[in-house]
């Protein structure tokens, strides 16, 4: 039995390309591979058939939809991210140059001031002293009614100096003194305890200035009682210049 003949294969020609809608599958990208190479080949073959099938027309008015929906046409690129156009990069680069400058001179400020406070702190702790290039004898007046700001004397200023400060208390009945040393709006200093007057009634209290820091000190003298009871008698406010 003698099968039957392969059809023969579709002829791409004029009345095919209506009839079969392959320019309207060709520009949407649905012909076969196949298809769309015989399409290609005829229209080179054939270019008076671009005017017959008025491929032009519909290019052109697939195009204008594209631009009215806001799309690019297929050969133009994408339009870039805000962050991939270059004055957004150069700024961006500059910016980060910048930040990157003022983050070294920071640290270097910040070196700086830990050097300074590491050495402050060491001398601190140091407490280094001067040594008293002169004695200066100061007699003081003390306050018998309340404690007072005001300063009475000045020491220090320059070199340091061995204050010999007399504090008068000949007014007093008591012979024995606590004397309590206060820096004003810091701390207490020191308290000397069993203090004694000299023939002149006066309270001694040498110090080398360099030891103390530069503010004011606050001196409260209080007699002792036979039982050891603290009596105020008398303030003086004096001030330590470096």
């Amino acid at each position: 039995m003698i099968g039957a003949a392969p059809a023969a294969p579709a002829v791409m020609d004029r009345d095919f390309i209506l009839r079969n809608q392959i320019v309207e599958r060709y520009l949407a990208g649905r012909l076969p591979l196949k298809g769309a190479q015989d399409f290609e080949r005829f229209c080179r073959e054939h270019p008076e058939l671009v005017d017959e099938i008025a491929l032009t027309e519909r290019i052109n008015g697939a195009l204008r939809l594209l631009d009215a929906s806001g799309r690019a046409a297929p050969w133009e690129q994408p339009p870039s991210q805000w962050w991939q156009r270059l004055p957004v990069l150069i700024g961006a680069a500059a910016l980060a140059l910048i930040l990157g400058l003022a983050a070294l001179v920071l640290a270097g400020k910040l070196a700086a001031r830990e050097r300074i406070i590491a050495g402050l702190q060491q001398r601190v702790a140091a407490q280094p002293l001067d040594p008293a290039q002169s004695t200066r004898p100061v007699v003081v007046i003390p306050n018998r009614t309340a404690p007072s700001r005001r300063s009475l004397v000045a020491l220090g200023g320059g070199t340091a100096q061995m204050a010999d400060l007399k504090f008068d208390v000949s007014w007093s009945s008591y012979a024995l003194f606590r004397v309590t040393i206060d820096r004003i709006d810091q701390g207490r200093v020191a308290i000397l305890h069993n203090m004694q007057r000299d023939s002149n009634g006066h309270l001694h209290l040498e110090i080398n200035t360099s030891a103390l820091g530069p503010g004011d000190y606050q001196l409260t003298m209080e007699g002792m009682t036979w039982r050891g009871d603290a009596v105020p008698q008398a303030w003086a406010t004096i001030s330590i210049v470096h």
